[in-house]
């Protein structure tokens, strides 16, 4: 079982009712983001197809993927063991070679669906889950530009769709919005200085919009009515960003943008994405901006101060402000 005989599948149609039934839980109940769902899906499926190949329950010709796990009973999960659970870890970090973090996100999603098979539904007796403890994970050196390349990428936009995507990389880098947060604005979110943003789990909060942020909108909103006033029928009137043939744009055509406009301004290649672009904002936001990290928790729409923190990182200008600010400096 490589590395490479492992492939991406993750059909609802697939699912054992208990994961299906735990989907509806997480969407419905938890809040939790599609994203999210959809992750703990995958690692689960992954852990039914190991744990059917460790108890000889299928061909060991069968290609993983192709491995029946929507016949699983009740028992099945009752035969759980803490050392399964293990087992799976170990596989997971040996053959596929999981990160850390990867790792963790199989605990989570381990957790998550034996305490809702324990609490909730009484299937089980004993939740081995809560026995399982996480790997350590360095601190994360996080991706992002400085002031001067995030300048030079707004300077050298190049689209025969330029307002918009120069309104995308401004909203981006002031705002620290994620690729579906952008994706889902309206038009009606946004009122005077702020947009009413949709973030994970469904959760509302409110973005106050910079000068910089005014002027781009302003800018592309005539290029956008142009668009649907020449399309015959546009399918989406709502949506602040949209596409040639007038649909709401999608994250992939979002991705292609960015990853062209890196292009242009001569720093593809360094791991920058839509994400990183996220990182950039907060950073700068923290660096030049000075904002207190509970104010930049509330923008970037953290749940918990501890993810926000990760933008609390230092560089050497930093660094060597510091050391010129101590009184004994000038004696």
């Amino acid at each position: 079982m490589g590395k490479d005989h492992i492939k991406d599948t993750n059909l609802k149609s697939e699912y054992p009712l208990r994961l299906k039934a735990f989907n509806t839980y997480m969407d419905s109940v938890k809040g939790s983001s599609e994203n999210t769902t959809l992750s703990y899906s995958r690692d689960l499926m992954m852990f039914f197809r190991f744990l059917k190949i460790q108890r000889n329950l299928c061909d060991k010709n069968t290609h993983f993927e192709e491995i029946n796990v929507s016949d699983i009973k009740d028992d099945f999960y009752k035969q759980v063991t803490l050392t399964e659970m293990y087992d799976f870890l170990v596989f997971s970090k040996k053959q596929l070679k999981n990160s850390s973090a990867t790792i963790s996100r199989k605990i989570a999603s381990l957790r998550a669906f034996f305490s809702f098979l324990h609490r909730k539904l009484q299937v089980i007796d004993i939740d081995y889950s809560l026995d399982l403890d996480n790997p350590k994970i360095g601190k994360r050196k996080i991706k992002y530009m400085d002031l001067a390349e995030a300048q030079n990428l707004l300077d050298s936009v190049k689209s025969r769709n330029y307002t918009r995507d120069y309104c995308i990389l401004t909203l981006f880098l002031n705002c620290g919005l994620r690729l579906a947060e952008l994706c889902s604005i309206d038009i009606s979110h946004i009122k005077n200085d702020t947009i009413r943003i949709i973030g994970k789990g469904d959760k509302e909060r409110f973005v106050y919009l910079n000068e910089s942020s005014l002027s781009a909108i302003e800018a592309y909103l005539p290029d956008r009515k142009a668009k649907l006033d020449s399309l015959s029928s546009p399918t989406e009137k709502e949506a602040l960003f949209i596409s040639e043939r007038g649909n709401r744009i999608a994250k992939r055509t979002v991705q292609e943008i960015v990853e062209k406009q890196l292009r242009n301004a001569g720093i593809s290649g360094q791991g920058l994405s839509t994400h990183k672009l996220r990182h950039t904002a907060a950073t700068l936001l923290y660096k030049y901006g000075k904002v207190d990290i509970l104010v930049l928790k509330e923008i970037l729409g953290h749940e918990n101060i501890s993810t926000t923190q990760i933008y609390t990182h230092t560089d050497n200008d930093m660094i060597r402000n510091a050391v010129k600010v101590n009184p004994l400096n000038k004696l």
